[in-house]
């Protein structure tokens, strides 16, 4: 890991300044259990790496709370995974993101990780994360993207975003986007379905001086139940191969996808197809059929398409 300046920032305002200051030299961190990995196996090429080191857990009044307030559960962005995963009032009005926050990595990750890091951490795409910045890819500049004729096993099913083909890993971002959420950030309130930007692959919205702060998810509708459903390859530590989180009840359906995409991919067809029905195994097949029905898969990873329908067919299930 290269030397860098690590420096305690006292309010958010505090942080932001920092950031302007620094202007694209510096990383905010918090758990630090995405910006490590990439600082210690220096992914990026050297002009990237991050000269100043933000500390986010020393603002104040700090940005780790679980609350609810007029109807709307706030988090602040360093709120530990582990504990939204236990918290009573999430589990239960917010069971899928209780189910999402326990999906995530292993319990050490989740007792250091935040809601605000998961969100915001950089693709898992194995040409992307190689060390020593093996495979200068499109995403940071290069010319190619390595995966398009390599292994795209674990890549898009549903095309790319200018030749890129990685995809999303964060398991609380499609709960977020099914339940309906903001995101605060430093500068402005963001629907979670647009936080992240589908015309800089695998990129959010923020600015280079713009920090999350908060977290707000509206009290479910009425008669309305949610659910989170991961695929992995290991029950423990693993990102997902796919995952899906959906709140369904009565005439409201909204289902989203991740790990399948650049951004978390909102399975509209599927809402359309569920919407206002009785929830049985036949009305789930077919709105997972729909789900991936514009999917356009690569040499390897056909088989993505298969495993996307039993995830969104499941959490349909679970929301009976």
């Amino acid at each position: 890991m290269r030397k860098f300046t690590h420096i305690n920032a006292t309010s958010v305002e505090d942080a932001v300044s920092l950031l302007k200051q620094y202007s694209g030299k510096a990383k905010v961190i918090a758990g630090g259990t995405d910006l490590l990995g990439t600082m210690i196996d220096e992914i990026h090429p050297r002009e990237a790496y991050p000269e100043v080191i933000i500390n986010l857990k020393t603002i104040k009044p700090s940005l780790e709370y679980i609350k609810e307030e007029g109807g709307v559960l706030k988090m602040g962005a360093l709120t530990k995974l582990y504990d939204i995963e236990v918290n009573s009032i999430v589990k239960s009005k917010y069971l899928a993101l209780s189910q999402a926050a326990h999906a995530v990595a292993s319990p050490h990750i989740r007792e250091m990780g935040t809601i605000g890091g998961n969100i915001c951490q950089e693709t898992r795409c194995l040409y992307y994360r190689a060390p020593n910045n093996r495979f200068y890819c499109l995403r940071k500049g290069g010319g190619m993207c390595y995966a398009m004729s390599g292994d795209n096993r674990f890549h898009s099913i549903f095309g790319a975003v200018k030749g890129c083909i990685a995809v999303n890993p964060s398991d609380i971002a499609p709960v977020l986007i099914a339940l309906d959420a903001k995101i605060v950030t430093s500068k402005r309130n963001i629907e979670a379905e647009k936080f992240w930007d589908v015309r800089v692959p695998g990129s959010t919205v923020l600015d280079s001086d713009e920090i999350v702060t908060e977290i707000q998810i509206p009290a479910p509708p009425a008669g309305t139940k949610s659910a989170f459903t991961k695929l992995r390859i290991r029950k423990s530590i693993d990102f997902p191969l796919v995952n899906c989180a959906a709140l369904i009840g009565g005439n409201v359906a909204r289902i989203c996808l991740n790990a399948v995409y650049n951004i978390p991919y909102r399975a509209t067809k599927a809402e359309d197809a569920i919407r206002g029905k009785t929830i049985d195994v036949n009305t789930a097949e077919a709105a997972a059929a729909q789900a991936v029905s514009g999917a356009v898969p690569l040499t390897y990873n056909r088989w993505k398409i298969q495993a996307a329908k039993g995830v969104v067919k499941k959490t349909i299930l679970a929301c009976k």
